[in-house]
């Protein structure tokens, strides 16, 4: 008989509350998403992360059909990237001298406005790579200004112990959107034309905005505010950094995994040489879509992790396991073993973003937060460009499984010593 059910025929609710308890276990962590304000900002993160790649398609794809030059495609690249890293310090500073949520409002404000200014210069045929340009470095700007208000937010919606949690919904959601936002532009462009993707992105934003309104005001707390957003303070965030050890110790274990781990650059010619027999535009495709595929993975299954209380111990093991994937992907002759490795360490990956995302929150005060936040997203923009340069370089040299499988084994030999020699990481925990 089956004991769920009573004699009456009728399931008996505890049995399936043991279910369900069962299936949290591993099943994304959803507790963040009972409460409203958290659950309006997870909500206008969706739609940013599909609106922004299809932007993030859009601008290349047009400056590529203005010059058919890939190197100009690549100097947009860093145009973007400079105003990125400089807003993103300032911004950080910004956050903890005002409301976030005002400042929420006035930079998704101005990303909306400025992918309409991308529709509008699309849909008068402008075709000038220069005005391109510089709308990209000031959206980049904004989203610089956005992001570590945006993360910081965080930590004031949901307790402490929902941390890890909330940071999984939210990069999953991100990863998400790089997969099927770059999906759903390569179904529109023959559709509706690339400039009506920029309008459908700031279409969508304000619904980004709207839902950022909703949230409570967000002030500095009593007590802790700056006065003002200055040179002074940004260097101030950076000696907060050095004298918290933990903190440091987690933006190494990007930087390790990132700058030594991160292969991309050389997937178009591991496409071209290694695994041509299996199709170059299939290999290539399926070397750029794993790793995302990987962290989404990761975060669809949180549950098995996110309630861990050991966060350093947590980071460490991440970046290992991302290290001997890499290692694993750079040797591997077969396109399918390789691509198997490469989820892997989109697993791995995913892990180590919501643990250090957790501890940037909670190690961290208010009043340092937003600097915090700024630092870590210039991190995270700089860190895959930097690791560009050297397997670029490196796989020019030596080749390029032997620079693959060398740098994931440098991540795992560097991750360890750190471990060894700076015990903050390995002790620390909720």
């Amino acid at each position: 008989m089956d004991t769920s059910e009573s004699t009456t025929g009728e399931r008996d609710p505890e049995a399936g509350t043991s279910r369900r308890r069962g299936w949290r276990r591993w099943a994304m962590d959803t507790r963040p998403l009972r409460r409203p304000a958290y659950r309006r900002l997870w909500v206008s993160t969706i739609v940013t992360a599909v609106g922004s790649q299809l932007t993030a398609v859009a601008v290349p794809k047009q400056i590529y059909d203005i010059t058919g030059s890939s190197a100009w495609v690549g100097a947009a690249s860093m145009a973007g990237l400079v105003p990125l890293i400089v807003f993103a310090l300032w911004g950080g500073a910004i956050a903890d001298t005002m409301d976030r949520r005002k400042l929420l409002l006035i930079t998704n404000s101005g990303i909306a406005v400025t992918s309409l200014l991308f529709w509008l210069q699309a849909f008068a045929g402008l075709e000038s790579v220069a005005a391109l340009m510089v709308l990209l470095a000031l959206q980049q700007a904004f989203w610089g200004l956005n992001a570590p208000a945006r993360n910081a937010s965080i930590a004031r919606l949901v307790p402490e112990d929902e941390l890890p949690a909330a940071s999984a919904l939210g990069s999953t959601v991100m990863q998400t959107g790089q997969v099927a936002g770059p999906l759903l532009a390569g179904a529109l462009i023959p559709v509706v034309g690339l400039p009506e993707l920029y309008l459908i992105d700031a279409l969508a934003l304000c619904v980004t905005v709207w839902a950022v309104y909703r949230l409570p005001s967000l002030p500095p707390l009593a007590g802790t505010a700056i006065r003002r957003a200055g040179l002074k303070e940004i260097a101030a965030g950076f000696r907060y950094i050095s004298g918290h050890t933990v903190l440091l110790l987690s933006f190494l274990a990007d930087i390790v995994a990132m700058v030594l781990g991160m292969p991309r650059a050389l997937f178009p010619q591991l496409a071209a040489q290694t695994y041509a027999p299996y199709g170059e535009g299939l290999a290539l495709g399926l070397l750029f879509a794993a790793i995302p595929i990987g962290a989404v993975l990761g975060g669809l299954f949180s549950g098995t992790f996110s309630r861990a209380r050991r966060h350093g111990w947590m980071v460490i093991g991440a970046v290992v396991v991302w290290g001997v994937a890499i290692t694993g992907f750079g040797l591997s002759g077969s396109l399918w073993v390789a691509v198997a490795f490469l989820v892997v360490a989109g697993v791995a990956d995913m892990v180590s973003m919501v643990f250090r995302g957790a501890i940037l929150l909670s190690a961290a005060t208010d009043e340092m937060r937003g600097r915090m936040q700024g630092v870590f997203t210039v991190v995270v923009a700089g860190g895959p460009r930097l690791a560009d340069v050297l397997h670029g370089t490196a796989g020019s040299a030596f080749g390029p499984r032997t620079a693959v499988a060398g740098g994931g084994l440098l991540v795992v030999l560097v991750m360890l010593a750190l471990a060894a020699a700076v015990p903050a990481l390995r002790r620390y925990r909720v």
